[in-house]
């Protein structure tokens, strides 16, 4: 049976609901040698910001158990290359582009804005709002709802209204579903989640932290129940906001789990540094997993998990679960 895989990004419809996750494939060229780029729902960009930045000093990386470290600091070439080579790029291979900014101050956030508006072929814009602010002692915006709300309320004011604004969350913090209410309500058209959460290695040989940072962020398989939980708690609070889900995706089943915690997407990110495919195998094992259950359509399993235990069961596209 086919599966209707459509889903949609606030007001634009995607083919299906897989991305990249930032960070985790540059601007997509160096997976185009593995799938065609195309094919997936969206590539998200790295995080763009205003300047240039060499990031931070190695080692940045580290493994742990099902899991990685990383404390690469947003090195990138900054928005001026971007617009004149990358975006360019990925348009060129009929590639859906979201854009990840970042700034360390809301005016930093709002050129971006800006000069990303004025960019033909920019799908949406996700904002990665888990940096420090450095006009408040280095406080991450995405831990206090007013920062969070500030960072959004002028991107959002400086983007065309056909481009959607996601906000990207961090899960450190004690309620996540008060951090997305204040980002919907300051404009934003949905919600990224989960970001890294914030970890630490020590080498007992040298005694001393692995990373040159001290600390790092926390991806992989390890975080995955994490990611499912805020999922789960924010499309509670907010079940009309579309969520883009993230967080320790191997498998067609952990997309399939994000989807029925709340997410209409799900964005792929550190099994690509060992599976460079590995969107469009999810994609491929999704639709399998879909069609086994008789399943029709995705957008009839968005969120299903929030209907009660012993509730009188529905019918899905024909079949009745």
């Amino acid at each position: 049976m086919a599966v209707d895989l459509r889903t949609r990004l606030g007001h634009v419809e995607l083919p299906n609901p897989i991305l990249t996750a930032s960070g985790c494939a540059g601007a997509g060229r160096e997976l185009a040698q593995f799938f065609d780029v195309a094919k997936i729902g969206a590539v998200v960009t790295k995080s763009v910001m205003v300047a240039p930045r060499a990031g931070r000093p190695t080692p940045r990386m580290a493994e742990t158990p099902s899991g990685m470290l990383n404390s690469i600091g947003l090195q990138g070439p900054g928005i001026d290359a971007f617009l004149q080579r990358d975006l360019p790029w990925l348009l060129s291979r009929g590639a859906r582009a979201v854009v990840s900014i970042a700034g360390g101050s809301v005016d930093e956030y709002t050129e971006l804005a800006a000069r990303l508006s004025d960019a033909a072929g920019v799908t949406a814009i996700e904002v990665n709002i888990s940096c420090p602010n450095v006009e408040d002692r280095g406080q991450v915006f995405a831990c206090d709802p007013d920062a969070s709300a500030a960072v959004i309320e002028a991107v959002r004011a400086r983007v065309r209204y056909d481009v959607p604004v996601f906000a990207k969350l961090s899960p450190d913090v004690t309620d996540i579903a008060a951090i997305a209410r204040a980002c919907v309500e300051a404009g934003a058209d949905g919600l990224s989640m989960i970001n890294t959460l914030l970890g630490m290695v020590i080498d007992t040989e040298t005694m001393r932290p692995v990373l040159a940072g001290v600390t790092g962020g926390l991806s992989g398989p390890a975080i995955r129940p994490v990611a499912v939980r805020c999922i789960w708690q924010v499309r509670k609070a907010l079940p009309d906001v579309p969520i883009i889900g993230m967080g320790g995706v191997r498998t067609g089943r952990d997309a399939l789990e994000l989807i029925l915690a709340g997410a209409s997407m799900v964005s792929v990110g550190t099994t690509i540094f060992h599976d460079p495919s590995a969107c469009v195998r999810i994609l491929r094992e999704l639709d399998e997993e879909l069609g086994q259950r008789g399943i029709a359509r995705l957008s009839d399993v968005i969120g299903l998990a929030h209907e009660p235990r012993g509730a009188p069961a529905r019918r899905l596209s024909g079949t009745i679960l």
